[in-house]
């Protein structure tokens, strides 16, 4: 692939500006993981099946060479916006996470997959918008954790906003202090959460848990209401004293046939 000056320019600018920064953030608490989650909002057709292609073959595969996995890729079923399809990238390096489509750029194999996908003309493009959002796990649960595969499993995506971030803290505050405990008891696979670094409608968090099948979500949640536990957690005055979440937004999701979460 031809090294252009806009490359380069980004490379300086990564290598120069971004790479300290980010290894600051690093050494600072090595044992949480980092999210980088992506939503592509595509038209139906051939945008679809474009965007599709270059995630199975051109950008997952590249992402596992550069030793990030597991990649998560998954279409909606219930939510809004469809169609799109969400990417989900863990690694336990900040660094490694951010830097990727550098790197991806030097590797024959991505580029020669890709070039269907990065070549699309403006009157033809690949998709509409990618929207993307940098979190960091919660100290509760550092690490993404991949539930045993189903065949009709399905995953829900929740993203709280808050309205101050003393809020948005105690919220995050509250899932440390014992709302995991109560999502384990009522039989969720609990996935992934992150206090989100950098994205849009800030201060929020965004989590991920999983189930079977659509049944079982509902049977879950009921559980998880009648917990006593979480009516006691939420009522406590230092939770209720005032709405900690101001906004939710709930997304159902289906893993694709290639996805490996």
């Amino acid at each position: 692939m031809r090294y252009s000056i806009s490359m380069q320019r980004r490379d300086f600018l990564a290598t120069s500006f971004l790479a300290p920064t980010l290894a600051g953030a690093q050494q600072k608490d090595s044992s949480r993981e980092y999210y980088l989650l992506r939503r592509y909002q595509v038209q139906r057709g051939p945008q679809q099946e474009l965007t599709d292609h270059y995630l199975r073959e051109a950008l997952v595969p590249g992402l596992n060479r550069l030793e990030i996995s597991p990649v998560g890729v998954f279409s909606p079923q219930i939510g809004p916006e469809s169609p799109s399809l969400y990417l989900l990238i863990p690694s336990t390096s900040i660094e490694r996470l951010v830097m990727a489509d550098f790197r991806l750029e030097h590797d024959a194999n991505y580029v020669k997959a890709a070039a269907p996908f990065l070549n699309t003309p403006a009157k033809a493009p690949a998709y509409m918008r990618v929207d993307s959002s940098l979190m960091v796990a919660f100290e509760g649960m550092p690490k993404l954790k991949v539930p045993q595969g189903h065949p009709n499993r399905v995953f829900e995506l929740r993203t709280y906003e808050s309205a101050t971030d003393q809020d948005h803290q105690r919220k995050v505050e509250m899932f440390n202090n014992g709302e995991f405990g109560v999502f384990e008891r009522a039989g969720f696979w609990q996935v992934f959460y992150g206090d989100t670094l950098v994205g849009s409608r800030l201060p929020n968090l965004t989590y991920m848990v999983g189930f079977e099948d659509l049944a079982q979500r509902e049977h879950h949640w009921k559980a998880f209401g009648a917990d006593p536990e979480w009516k006691k957690l939420s009522t406590a005055p230092r939770y209720a004293f005032e709405e900690t979440v101001s906004n939710i937004t709930n997304v159902i999701l289906s893993p694709t046939a290639y996805s490996q979460i």
